[in-house]
């Protein structure tokens, strides 16, 4: 141990010319959670070695770096060693490069088996399959993302997104209303600006990816500390600011819009804040929404760390965000997105989040990490039809009202240990109590029963509702060798609603063959409550007002995953997954008819006549992903991922028919290129394209004539879902320039995001127009350059 720390200790410094920055962060041992100190780290960069050790606490930091990419190594005597090859070093903000280590399996009087930090490996060593980490350098990178984690999760296998106006993720066939969204371990709302009830997407992202640590997406058959989900989920964290320096940053995006964030230290124990705000931009440059309409929104995120007490350590966190937008009937046309000419509709949309955390250590290998928090969502909409629309009787009437608020309350506490360096231990609950206010009332497709002339006002829901879910869970890792690991636990899940109460087992298994080859299983059961629009829809029986849905249990789903993961050497990897999951219990009308809840999502809003419901439907997804990536190294990387699957489910009258996230295909292909510029190598300039391939959508074809003679749509239910939209294909590509100062502690970045270069005509929908009174087709979104500029400092 002591010629390790004197090795690090006299490791030579070379002196370099050119501007250098810095690398900190924070080495943990990755089974207990606890820091480690007395790591060596080490820059492996032949012209400028270095060398420093974690202190008490486990932070560290590594000056005088050279700039661009740098590679260093984590070693610590009795652990595995890693490296991690792809840290960017800039003057104009300290990097981060956290780790953590796992204790070698054998002997504990050397280091058994060094590896390499793969990016494409979970933060949650407890998930075996169908999970893969990411970060906010990801995020920014890839074309087209609009600084958006659900686009970018857009790129992995196994999801699809074909729609250029959300960012609804459709894990492996399943609505988007299956993801579940966790920030700092708790649920949270839809994190989305113009979000809806019940929705898990939207237009725009409230979450700014600058806040961002690298974080988790599961795609299937995720650990037993996840719950209420069955499609997948985004287990997102919060950076913490710098403990040592102030930093600033500003910048300017199309879709991201202006953003100021500010962070430093606070007090004498590591503590720091990190704060970020950002108004839209887009509205100014009114093009590339999808609509003329001006959007509207602005959010602000915050994370303040209190450092290592005797009481353990406290954070604070949260988001607020606002958006609205005016759709004035006078300002539309035909190909709108969103709105109608006949129609002036007003949206407001609020979301917020606040957070206490708090994380003490138990001994030398246990830690309690408990989060409380508040979340509310909110979204009101509000249209006034133009009745005789462009004629010299026109008039005025209100509607559709929709004002919908949610508010949760939620407590998450865990408890982890490392019985030993071959077996871990997690357990702990999380309770949620959520209020739900809705309010929908609309004249659509409804009589006119008090003979005014027009269509009754009629409200589908007026509620104010309380419910609560715990769920309890217990898992755990177990190495039984050097090369089997069993990962596995149960969870449980409550609702007081129907007072319903379920057991989810969850496995996964992998064996590496080598130190290049593994094989993996896993299996998990999952259930999730119906959409609240959908649980709390109004019902008139024998005369009086009922919640009809509100007994129906918890969606099951069954997932069953194997994988096969290649390391080809030289940042290369290569992953198949084959998978199945098989969903029943999902709700469906009591007579014969095409409707399931699992074809919930698939729009902005939900269906409001699908009552007395009964948990009878059933469905299934199955398919074979393939992921080709080369980790960022000598200046290039390289990600393609396919996904082949099929997406079926059944109504009451029991006819297997496509979802509407039935796509059969989706290819990603992107690609990067870095090039160092001037006279001493310190700028770059880059360059990054993405092509996306996918199956058309399913849409259930519209009944014509029966349109014609209602006024407004009219679908073919007995054909649902039966035709299926042209392909989709987008081509973006994206490029600019770093200029690191060679006198300041300042970095400027500009880039120009060309998406949708070819300005291909993909379809948004095929809809009846009761103006023109026939089925129009309508595309989303054309060519559109987005610009940006960054200063750090």
């Amino acid at each position: 141990m002591k010629l390790t720390i004197t090795y690090a200790i006299l490791i030579i410094t070379l002196s370099v010319t050119a501007q250098t920055g810095t690398i900190k962060g924070r080495v943990i041992d990755q089974q207990s959670g606890l820091p480690i100190p007395g790591v060596t780290i080490e820059l492996l960069n032949q012209e400028a070695a270095k060398g420093v050790i974690t202190n008490q606490n486990g932070y560290y930091t590594l000056d005088e770096v050279p700039l661009g990419r740098q590679a260093i190594r984590f070693s610590f005597l009795g652990y595995e060693t890693i490296t991690n090859g792809n840290i960017v070093v800039t003057t104009g903000k300290d990097a981060r490069a956290n780790a953590q280590l796992i204790e070698a399996f054998g002997q504990l009087d050397e280091v058994v088996l060094t590896s390499s930090r793969r990016k494409d490996r979970p933060i949650n060593k407890l998930a075996t399959v169908s999970a893969r980490q990411f970060g906010v350098e990801e995020v920014q990178r890839f074309s087209g993302g609009r600084g958006d984690v659900g686009r970018l999760a857009a790129n992995f296998a196994g999801v699809s997104a074909p729609d250029d106006s959300r960012n609804d993720i459709v894990v492996r066939g399943n609505s988007p209303t299956g993801l579940l969204w966790r920030l700092e371990g708790i649920p949270i709302p839809s994190p989305n600006h113009f979000a809806t009830a019940g929705t898990t997407g939207g237009p725009v992202s409230a979450l700014n990816p600058n806040m961002l640590e690298n974080s988790d997406f599961f795609t299937s058959a995720f650990p037993a500390e996840y719950g209420n989900a069955i499609g997948g989920v985004f287990d997102l964290g919060f950076r913490k600011g710098n403990k040592d320096d102030y930093e600033y940053t500003v910048q300017a995006g199309a879709f991201t819009g202006l953003e100021a964030i500010a962070e430093g230290p606070v007090g004498k124990k590591n503590g720091s804040f990190l704060i970020a705000g950002r108004y839209s931009l887009i509205g100014l440059i009114g093009a590339g929404a999808g609509t003329a309409a001006t959007p509207n929104y602005s959010d602000v995120s915050f994370n303040l760390d209190f450092g290592d007490r005797k009481l353990g350590n406290f954070s604070i966190f949260g988001i607020i965000g606002n958006s609205d937008i005016e759709f004035l009937g006078e300002d539309i046309d035909e190909d709108d997105l969103f709105a109608a000419e006949d129609e002036n509709a007003f949206v407001n949309s609020g979301f917020a989040v606040f957070g206490l955390r708090h994380q003490i250590g138990i001994g030398k290998s246990s830690y309690v990490r408990t989060i409380l928090s508040y979340a509310n969502s909110s979204d009101e909409f509000e249209a006034d039809r133009f009745i005789n629309f462009d004629t010299p009787e026109e008039r005025t009437i209100r509607y559709t009202e929709v004002d919908n608020a949610e508010n949760r309350i939620a407590l998450s506490t865990m408890f982890n240990s490392k019985l030993s360096n071959k077996a871990t231990l997690r357990t702990g609950v999380v309770f949620e109590r959520f209020n739900s206010e809705q309010l929908s009332r609309d004249r659509e497709e409804q009589p006119d029963l008090n003979g005014d002339g027009d269509p009754d006002l009629t409200t589908f829901i007026n509620i104010d509702e309380s419910l609560s879910i715990i769920q309890p869970y217990v898992q755990g890792q177990f190495r039984l060798s050097e090369k089997l690991t069993l990962n596995a636990g149960l969870h449980s899940q409550y609702s007081d609603l129907n007072e319903q109460f379920v057991l989810e087992p969850r496995a996964g298994l992998s064996y590496k063959f080598n130190n290049t080859h593994k094989i993996s299983i896993g299996y998990g059961l999952h259930h999730q409550l119906v959409p609240l629009p959908i649980l709390f829809l109004n019902e008139t029986v024998n005369g009086t007002v009922q919640q009809t849905n509100a007994d129906l249990d918890f969606t099951r789903s069954s997932h069953y995953v194997l994988g096969y993961d290649v390391d080809m050497g030289k940042g290369w990897r290569a992953k198949l997954e084959a998978y199945y999951q098989d969903i029943d219990n999902a709700g469906v009308e009591p007579f014969p008819s095409s409707y399931s809840t699992l074809t919930e999502g698939a729009d902005f809003g939900f269906s409001n006549d699908r009552v007395s419901l009964v948990n009878e439907g059933t469905g299934f997804n199955q398919g074979v992903e393939f992921t080709l990536e080369k980790f960022f190294s000598d200046g290039y990387y390289g990600l393609l991922t396919t996904s082949i699957f099929e997406s079926k489910y059944e109504g009451s009258d029991s006819v297997e028919r496509n979802s509407p996230f039935n796509n059969g295909y989706v290819a990603n292909l992107l690609a990067g290129k870095e090039f160092k510029i001037g006279k001493v190598k310190k700028n770059t300039f880059f360059v990054d394209t993405r092509l996306t391939i996918a199956g058309g959508r399913y849409e259930t074809p519209v009944d014509l004539q029966a349109s014609q003679d209602a006024g407004f749509e009219v679908l073919q239910e007995d054909l649902a879902f039966s035709e299926q939209i042209d392909d989709y294909m987008r081509w973006d590509v994206k490029f600019g320039f770093q200029f690191n100062s060679a006198k300041k502690k300042t970095t400027h970045r500009f880039y120009v995001d060309l998406q949708n270069v070819t300005n291909n005509d993909n379809v948004f929908q095929r809809r009846y127009n009761r103006l023109t009174n026939e089925i129009n087709q309508v595309d989303q979104i054309g060519f559109f350059p987005d610009v940006g500029y960054r200063f750090t400092f």
